[in-house]
């Protein structure tokens, strides 16, 4: 369920001005529009990434394999490949984010409103397709990221059989990460941003500037989905639940050490048991 932060039962009857609709009926379109985005990015993940599964993965020396996803199928391009990876990497941080942006942009449409501006929904839906769009570009890194690695442990058998042990490292480095006092500030930033913002212009920077604090903050639980593989559905779903409960929950920074612990005690277990594979 998403979580919003409307405060229609203290202004039920509220006028939300210019509009004059009433506080409460722009929060439930507000949660109704958030909730079937919702659905429909979360389905489409869903089945881009079963499709994607289907395609079948690349073995690699060392006892791993990596997703087709990363590489052009057989008389495809890299034009095809890369969009087909931004279009499912875009429908997924838009189901992973979305439960823990919408309160962010529920507080600016509700500021721009106090402020006079004339749709303050639409410069919500702007600050939130530009906060998309940074995670987006983040996507075009990732997939550069992982076309190179695949090529390099396609050519280096030696590269390849170290990779399990530097996935654990990187799991360990995540874990610190999370447990920084720089995560928790910008975790701080990211949970209590509001904005009172006119203007598309403004809405727009707005959307951008939470967008990259946000993929910052993430760093190290987007590190944790890509060791773990990006299309893996249940990772996914263990990846938003942190997120969201580090974002909303009360005690949100301890939520976040704690997610922080646990995956440096994997990182640990991963990569001792990589330097004793054969």
């Amino acid at each position: 369920m998403l979580c919003l932060s409307p405060r229609a039962h203290a202004d039920r009857g509220a006028p939300d001005s210019p509009s004059g609709v009433s506080v409460a009926d722009a929060g439930r379109v507000f949660r109704a529009i958030c909730t079937l985005l919702f659905v429909a990015s979360a389905s489409a993940t869903i089945l881009i990434c079963r499709a994607m599964a289907d395609m079948g993965e690349v073995p690699m020396a060392g006892g791993w394999s990596m997703s087709t996803a990363w590489t052009p199928l057989c008389g495809g391009s890299w034009l095809a490949a890369v969009a087909a990876f931004i279009g499912m990497w875009a429908a997924m941080m838009t189901a992973m984010m979305l439960p823990s942006l919408t309160p962010s942009l529920w507080r600016l449409r509700q500021g721009a409103a106090a402020a006079g501006a004339v749709r303050p929904g639409l410069l919500a839906a702007l600050a939130g397709l530009a906060y998309l769009i940074i995670w987006t570009a983040l996507g075009l890194g990732v997939f550069a990221g992982g076309a190179l690695l695949l090529e390099a442990a396609l050519r280096w058998p030696q590269l390849a059989r170290a990779v399990p042990f530097a996935a654990g490292l990187v799991v360990i480095a995540a874990g610190l990460f999370q447990m920084s006092r720089w995560k928790l500030a910008m975790l701080a930033h990211c949970s209590h941003a509001a904005g009172q913002v006119i203007g598309a212009a403004a809405a727009i920077g707005h959307g951008l500037r939470l967008g990259l604090v946000c993929c910052a903050s993430c760093a190290g639980l987007t590190a944790l989905l890509l060791v773990g593989g990006v299309m893996d559905l249940r990772g996914m779903a263990v990846v938003v639940l942190a997120i969201t409960a580090e974002r909303l929950a009360p005690a949100g920074e301890r939520i976040a050490c704690a997610v922080g612990g646990l995956m440096l005690g994997a990182g640990l277990v991963q990569s001792a048991q990589a330097l004793w594979q054969p």
